[in-house]
């Protein structure tokens, strides 16, 4: 009798342990929300943007050198927490050239790392007292390279975003002007331009397609840049649209005041010009000039002094 119970409290422990496991799955599965349409549709709009690429480049099974995973590795170890947040960030700002993702940069920055490192020590094969210091100077180069690049794409990028900024402008007011919905002369203005700010004019459309507000939209489009004059057109439309005012009377002064802008920012740089290039003349004009000014004086000098 004692056994038979004890076979019975073991069988109902073992049920009662099967029955937790199966509602804890069932618990973690249901509370999984699935994603709304309008979510999806922005998730797959940004994976086309980042220029998302085969797993063989994202560490994934299908065939990537396992070196590259290793330096990659190598690049997170030697990074700040949040790298990956950052990076991905940039690659926005730099409009996600040829599907470059921060997984590839830092593999290629764990390469450039290691590749510096091995090109310091061949040079410094023969000077074994510079070895350390071109080991450092190479590994830098090699780990911070990548980010350079970006950077500097980065800011290509923004320049010319800044510089079509008033055209688009004045091709929204006068699409506006003359009968055109706002969201009708964004698509007109979109598709019949080229450049950067005619991307992100594309990007904005397919999110409010797919059912975004307009302000999330336009929102997104001055968080993914860092030129000011975007952020404060965008600005300006947000509170257009919260205030009631009609959108082309906003459109016309945004355009006035961009163009102005744009004009000052060129006398900017053209006052800005005779400094900048006062370095290049004292260091390799007057040079030049002192050589051929006084060069044959010195030397009929020093010709007179020896016949004497």
């Amino acid at each position: 009798m004692i056994s038979d119970m004890n076979a019975l409290l073991l069988y109902g422990g073992l049920a009662a342990i099967a029955l937790a496991l199966v509602l804890l799955v069932v618990a973690v599965i249901g509370g999984r929300r699935a994603p709304t349409p309008i979510e999806a549709g922005l998730s797959a709009i940004e994976r086309d943007y980042a220029g998302k690429r085969p797993r063989s480049l994202l560490g994934g099974p299908a065939g990537e050198p396992i070196l590259m995973v290793r330096f990659r590795a190598l690049a997170l170890r030697l990074s700040p927490q949040g790298v990956i947040e950052k990076m991905q960030e940039r690659l926005d700002t730099a409009g996600n050239p040829g599907g470059w993702t921060p997984e590839r940069i830092l593999s290629f920055k764990g390469l450039g790392l290691v590749g510096g490192i091995l090109l310091a020590g061949l040079m410094a094969a023969g000077r074994p007292g510079y070895g350390p210091l071109m080991a450092v100077a190479f590994a830098a180069a090699g780990f911070f390279g990548p980010d350079v690049l970006l950077y500097n794409a980065g800011l290509r990028r923004q320049e010319l975003i800044r510089k079509t900024l008033p055209d688009v402008l004045d091709l929204l007011c006068v699409s506006v002007e003359s009968g055109l919905g706002f969201d009708a002369a964004l698509a007109r203005v979109a598709t019949n331009t080229r450049g950067p700010l005619s991307q992100e004019l594309v990007r904005v459309m397919q999110e409010i397609q797919l059912g975004q507000s307009r302000e999330d939209s336009l929102k997104a489009l001055a968080l993914r840049n860092r030129v000011q004059e975007l952020r404060t057109f965008v600005n300006a439309m947000v509170q257009a649209a919260d205030l009631g005012i009609p959108v082309g009377k906003v459109l016309r002064e945004q355009a006035n005041e961009m163009r102005v802008k744009r004009r000052q920012n060129a006398e900017e740089k053209a006052q800005k010009l005779a400094v900048k290039i006062t370095v290049p003349v004292i260091f390799f004009l007057f040079p030049a000039m002192f050589l051929v000014l006084l060069g044959p004086g010195v030397i009929n000098y020093l010709n007179g002094g020896v016949l004497k």
